[in-house]
């Protein structure tokens, strides 16, 4: 959520921002220069559609390893309470997540954490970082439609299915 905004609904559709655009549009430019964060995660997913059929994958990188997506962060203070949100910057997609997505998180490598959370890195020299993930550095397979479901967390969601 911008901590310009009225309305704290406008950041249900701020979860993403593209990487292409996001140091000149209003509602990120400012967290892009001063609050930008490593997103912690062992894996994402995307929806394949086939016709009137979705089918998700988990990408994952090969070697299991964790890894962090370029996010930025923004408190909201014009409520009862302040609001800390964060967004996940996304960038074109790589080989491997093209045939599934049009897009993908924006995943660093370890040994670039440090420039991006440098706060006296120019924002302009961040945009390399950006880029999308090797696709020879991940793995991805079909899963299961309970990840559909945001009250389940549990291993299976991120199980091969038969595709």
């Amino acid at each position: 959520m911008p901590s310009w905004a009225d309305d704290p609904s406008i950041g249900n559709r701020m979860i993403n921002a593209r990487a292409e655009t996001v140091a000149g549009k209003p509602a990120f430019r400012s967290a892009f220069k001063h609050r930008r964060c490593l997103v912690p995660a062992s894996g994402f997913f995307e929806w394949r559609a086939e016709g009137r059929t979705k089918t998700p994958h988990y990408f994952r990188r090969e070697d299991d390893e964790p890894f962090a997506f370029a996010g930025l962060w923004e408190r909201w203070s014009k409520g009862p309470a302040p609001v800390e949100s964060v967004a996940i910057i996304t960038t074109e997609p790589n080989d491997l997540v093209a045939p599934v997505h049009d897009r993908m998180p924006a995943i660093l490598r370890p040994e670039d954490y440090a420039q991006r959370l440098d706060p006296e890195e120019q924002a302009s020299d961040l945009h390399a970082l950006l880029a999308p993930f090797p696709a020879g550095l991940m793995a991805a397979h079909p899963v299961g439609t309970l990840v559909g479901s945001p009250r389940v967390d549990r291993p299976e969601c991120i199980e091969p299915v038969a595709s």
